[in-house]
């Protein structure tokens, strides 16, 4: 393409004026592997954005967003409904944790994340508590881009110059490198990382407090398991002074742990879960809140009859085609045993593959959860002032890989499909990589 080509689209959390001196296209997928415009093969070991579990190409569901555009292209989700829509919202519900019986639809993990907060709000002043009114993330944490999940980052550069909300406080970063090294699976220690919750309450107050969120697994700040027992804690402790627990599963969802969600890998139910990405396998653009019967029934008792019982939501909200290639998706989850997938032996090949990593010199962590993983670089600031990551990143591209860098971090998330032959591909590749830019 032209460099006048390349002008018209800025691209989101991109270095574009890097991208325009050297661009990466890529102009076809299929499998677990995608195409320049040369023809040259990459082997995909993020699933796309996380979301692409199914691999890419995938003709069924193609065909039924096809079928779905002819049928009925779009219908209003104000005041009316598609029978496709409320079919996949029964679908979705079947491999939900136990209790979070209602979906509201949305277009993406951000406006997932600012719908849960609007119905968390909702709900206790509903319940007559408005004054809790403020949220607990966690350092680290990724939420999404719109005002309210940007006041939820955990990430700073993601925070800096943008508007944020000032009711927000913030649990400590899970990643402990000097204690959990080279875990495999949850760490064994930082249970007690939990607790600060309770000197947060302590010092705010219940009363004040609406809702704790988190990642159940940390995505795209460095993909960092919780450690044994942690999530189990923040129940206890949000059920002890009447807090919501809102699990954020953009990343987590449909099988990425080995489970439907990693609120049923845990055996931790939240009050709210949000979704997105692989809810239709990365296909068209869709997310979703889960949400416990009695929050949505609250709300509307005391909603006044003959209107909205939620002033919220938008245009494509639960649109027609996003459901119908949702229904072809679980198709094919389902067929395939996709959603279990990871917990069986293409995860442990995962993982030992992962760990077989262990002696480059200049890698100092090593983490793993189902089909996830990630490894850590020793920071060299003087010479990688924005990590060491980057530039093992856009090797990898030379190389044949697409594997995505946080700051000293590589993250992994193949689709859930992946052979034992391309994780061996991928192992091989990553290595070179790694040598070509660090020696």
């Amino acid at each position: 393409m032209s460099d006048v080509e390349l002008q018209n689209w800025w691209q989101p959390f991109t270095n574009v004026r890097g991208f325009r001196q050297n661009p990466r296209l890529i102009d076809r997928a299929e499998g677990c592997f995608l195409y320049t415009p040369d023809g040259r093969e990459i082997l995909d070991i993020t699933a796309g954005l996380w979301c692409a579990n199914l691999g890419h190409g995938r003709r069924e569901v193609a065909d039924a967003v096809h079928k779905q555009l002819i049928q009925m292209d779009f219908c209003p989700p104000f005041q009316f409904g598609s029978p496709v829509t409320f079919k996949f919202a029964q679908k979705l519900v079947e491999y939900a944790p136990e209790g979070l019986s209602r979906v509201f639809f949305t277009n993406s993990g951000s406006e997932s994340v600012d719908t849960a907060m609007k119905i968390a709000t909702h709900y206790q002043r509903a319940r007559g508590k408005a004054s809790k009114t403020r949220f607990i993330a966690r350092e680290r944490g990724y939420h999404g881009v719109n005002v309210g999940s940007t006041s939820l980052q955990g990430i700073a550069n993601n925070r800096k110059g943008f508007p944020t909300l000032d009711t927000v406080d913030f649990l400590p970063d899970m990643l402990d490198i000097p204690n959990s090294a080279f875990s495999r699976g949850l760490p064994e220690r930082g249970e007690d990382k939990a607790d600060v919750l309770e000197k947060i309450i302590a010092f705010r107050g219940a009363d004040n407090i609406c809702a704790v969120i988190v990642e159940p697994i940390v995505g795209a700040g460095g993909m960092v398991p919780p450690p044994k027992n942690y999530l189990k804690k923040l129940r206890q402790i949000c059920d002890q002074h009447d807090i919501l627990l809102i699990f954020d599963e953009v990343v987590t969802g449909f099988g990425r742990t080995g489970s439907a969600f990693a609120a049923v890998e845990f055996g931790v139910t939240p009050d709210l879960m949000t979704t997105a990405k692989a809810i239709n396998g990365g296909t068209v653009p869709m997310g979703g809140v889960f949400i416990k019967e009695e929050i949505q029934q609250t709300i509307f008792d005391a909603a006044a009859t003959g209107g909205p019982e939620i002033f919220h939501g938008n245009t494509y909200a639960g649109a027609p085609v996003a459901a119908a290639a949702g229904l072809a998706a679980f198709e094919i989850y389902e067929r395939e045993g996709l959603l279990t997938r990871a917990s069986g032996s293409i995860g442990d090949y995962w993982e030992n593959a992962l760990h077989s990593l262990r002696d480059i010199p200049h890698l100092i962590d090593i983490r793993n959860y189902g089909l996830l993983g990630a490894i850590t670089f020793a920071p060299n600031t003087s010479k990688y002032p924005t990590g060491v990551g980057v530039p093992v990143h856009n090797k990898c591209f030379e190389n044949g890989l697409l594997c995505r860098a946080v700051v000293d971090n590589m993250v992994m998330s193949p689709p859930l499909t992946i052979s034992e032959q391309e994780i061996d591909l991928f192992i091989e590749r990553l290595r070179k990589s790694i040598a070509d830019v660090l020696g």
